[in-house]
């Protein structure tokens, strides 16, 4: 067996565990969370879940970071994030079994929109890589690519300072990529753009969060904002 096969085994048994795949789910809402959260979300002792988080942070998935006596521990980086999401989005739809009204409607809200680590997704992340396009900002043949003028569009109309792109060149994260959504089975916005313009929209709260998850809503700003700057009803 060469080593590039047994390391590969290897990451793939840290998410071959459905504690340890929750985590790593939860996780994608770009935010750091304590073990005892954790715990709580996968359904497991809070010793149980420390087990579990030490193997993610030796595997590198997972970075700790600490502040006074809390600890706390995130996705190591934005690769580990699309790795993450990329597999959701292979595998195969299921209907669920619906577990009442909260559930249904914390779903329906995942549904609609979401944060996927640090940009959108769901029907809005897709719907403004849509946008985008049909005004052609981006080009979706082949891949996923910002026009010139999609590039003048993000400094210019969506108010993202100039200084926030161009350290792209220095990093292996892309200015722009298609990202497969898991309930879309399309690509929403991600790379160094789709994060700017998710960062933007959270600061402009046209988009905000709701509860402690993943989900977010478009406010009543930012229906008027999204329809005027990007032509989104």
């Amino acid at each position: 067996m060469t080593t590039e096969a047994a390391d590969l085994a290897g990451l793939a048994g840290l998410l071959a565990d459905e504690t340890r795949a929750a985590m790593c789910l939860a996780l994608l809402d770009g935010r750091a969370w304590t073990a005892g959260e954790l715990a709580a979300h996968a359904g497991v002792a809070k010793s149980t879940a420390t087990e579990h988080l030490h193997r993610l942070i030796g595997g590198g998935l997972l970075a700790e970071e600490r502040q006074g006596r809390h600890r706390y521990v995130r996705l190591a980086d934005s690769g580990v994030a699309q790795l993450i999401e990329d597999l959701s989005g292979h595998l195969e739809p299921r209907r669920k079994p619906v577990r009442g009204l909260r559930q249904a409607t914390a779903d329906a809200a995942l549904k609609r929109g979401r944060t996927c680590y640090d940009h959108l997704a769901g029907e809005l992340g897709v719907a403004v890589a849509d946008a985008m396009t049909a005004k052609g900002l981006l080009d979706q043949r082949g891949g996923f690519a910002l026009t010139e003028a999609g590039l003048a569009w993000l400094t210019d109309e969506a108010g993202i300072e100039p200084g926030a792109l161009p350290g792209v060149g220095r990093s292996r994260r892309p200015l722009v990529r298609g990202c497969l959504d898991w309930t879309e089975r399309r690509p929403h916005l991600a790379g160094v753009a789709g994060a700017r313009l998710c960062e933007r929209f959270m600061e402009q709260r046209w988009v905000v969060r709701i509860g402690t998850g993943r989900a977010v809503k478009v406010t009543p700003a930012g229906r008027e904002g999204l329809r005027a700057l990007l032509g989104i009803d």
